[in-house]
């Protein structure tokens, strides 16, 4: 199982990632060298979106388009994500 996921950056930008283990990506993000070097200089991040996929490919296949969007595209998706939670 792995997870397509954005986090709102402490600069209000929206970073999209992929990982098997979330909480920990998550983790890594805000307190380790092992974040992404653009999540490193926005710290604190925070999850505001994730999609379950089956294995790596979807996944990937997933970010790339979630990367492609707009930003309004992006917050739509994100919205949408909130009020289904």
């Amino acid at each position: 199982m792995y997870y397509v996921y954005i986090v709102l950056c402490a600069d209000d930008t929206y970073y999209t990632g992929i990982a098997k283990d979330l909480e920990k990506r998550i983790e890594e993000h805000n307190n380790s060298p092992k974040g992404a070097k653009y999540t490193k200089a926005r710290r604190p991040v925070k999850l505001i979106y994730h999609d379950k996929c089956a294995d790596r490919s979807t996944a990937s296949k997933r970010e790339y388009a979630i990367k492609k969007m707009t930003r309004q595209n992006k917050e739509s998706l994100i919205n949408s994500f909130i009020a289904q939670s």
